[in-house]
């Protein structure tokens, strides 16, 4: 039975593990799972390698990216550290060059120390990614929207140019999430998650995921997930799945707040430039409109002066200087200083990382009470 966004954030899998009837799927918090007798399994062996609550999960998952496969990890960079073992010394993977700082940290010093080889573009630009591909180019790793600057990748443009040179897709989905965006049938080979974020929804667990369409990729996956073990736990994995259930009407609400928000920011004196997709003005909007269903709600914006981010950071209320995003609670972080610190200075003044950009998540607060924060804290002096 085919089923909306709506519903299959709630009944997202519809495997059930126990007879009491349960609405809430059980938390198996079990290491390893006794045989019957020799050939004689109930499917679940280890927990490592699969468990009865992270199945529910990623099945749902998988259901709500259009996927055959999902993998639940213990965080977003435990996934994408296992998805960097598909790929041998001497590799090459061409990724945004507006990217978390997480992820280029882990590509630019672990991944180079195992002998891939990386180079950083921007991937808006088809033409500058042609440019760089090479014999052994095996990925293209985009972020869309970007972090923190918001640029704006065409999936399908992407695609194209992958499938044409036999490299895999890969896509970061983890700031409009399968409530807006479903890289995968945009031609996408893989997206990742930080379920830390949107998917969870409520600051209060690690997890990330990867979600595959091809047989041989997921099985894979499969054996280097088993293999190197950042499985997500039981209990996690049933946070999560409790978090997906409100995704949709989550992201409904702060997409909307996002969008009044953003406009409010670039009618204010101390704002220099914003940077949100959902802006008319914004050079990727026609191309999210496109291949998204909407617009998320992360917001970066410059302000005038130093001062005025150092005002805006300790004076908010509602809103809460912290490093993350998709919650209900708005967050407000400073890039330079948290995400992406382990940046070059030079590296991240020529992204526009400097000591005057801020990043908001927008949560689920009533927005004119957030504006009212941010107002407060911009005009302190």
């Amino acid at each position: 039975m085919a089923m909306n966004l709506h519903t299959l954030c709630v009944h997202g899998s519809a495997k059930k593990y126990d007879s009491a009837g349960a609405i809430s799927v059980p938390i198996f918090q079990s290491a390893t799972f006794a045989h019957e007798s020799l050939g004689r399994s109930s499917g679940f062996d280890y927990s490592r390698q699969q468990n009865p609550t992270r199945e529910h999960l990623e099945i749902t998952l998988a259901n709500l990216e259009g996927g055959l496969d999902a993998l639940a990890f213990s965080s977003g960079m435990a996934a994408i550290t296992a998805l960097m073992e598909l790929f041998s010394p001497g590799d090459h993977i061409i990724a945004s060059d507006d990217l978390y700082g997480g992820s280029h940290r882990l590509f630019s010093s672990v991944s180079v120390k195992n002998g891939l080889e990386f180079d950083f573009t921007d991937t808006s630009d088809v033409e500058s990614v042609k440019r760089l591909i090479r014999p052994r180019t095996k990925a293209f790793f985009i972020e869309t929207p970007t972090n923190p600057m918001m640029r704006v990748t065409d999936i399908r443009l992407i695609a194209e140019l992958a499938r044409n040179n036999d490299i895999l897709t890969i896509v970061d989905n983890t700031f409009l999430t399968p409530a807006l965006c479903r890289p995968l049938s945009l031609g996408a080979d893989a997206v990742v998650h930080s379920g830390s974020k949107y998917l969870g929804g409520h600051n209060d667990a690690l997890a990330g995921f990867l979600v595959v369409n091809d047989a041989g990729l997921s099985e894979r996956l499969r054996y280097i997930y088993k293999t190197t073990g950042a499985c997500l736990s039981p209990f996690d994995s049933w946070l999560i799945i409790r978090g997906i259930k409100t995704l949709a009407v989550r992201v409904s609400l702060q997409r909307a707040n996002a969008l009044k928000i953003a406009e409010w920011l670039k009618r204010h004196e101390k704002v220099e430039k914003i940077y949100y997709v959902g802006l008319p003005e914004h050079p990727g909007y026609e191309i999210s409109k496109r291949q998204a269903e909407g617009f998320g709600a992360m917001i970066s914006f410059q302000v005038d002066s130093r001062r005025t981010a150092e005002n805006l950071l300790s004076r908010v209320k509602i809103i809460q200087f912290a490093e993350s995003l998709g919650g209900v609670e708005s967050l407000i972080t400073y890039p330079m200083t948290q995400t992406h610190a382990d940046l070059p200075e030079e590296e991240r003044e020529k992204k526009g990382i400097n000591d005057r950009l801020a990043r908001l998540s927008v949560g689920i607060e009533d927005s004119d009470d957030l504006i009212e924060d941010l107002r407060q804290a911009l005009e302190a002096e």
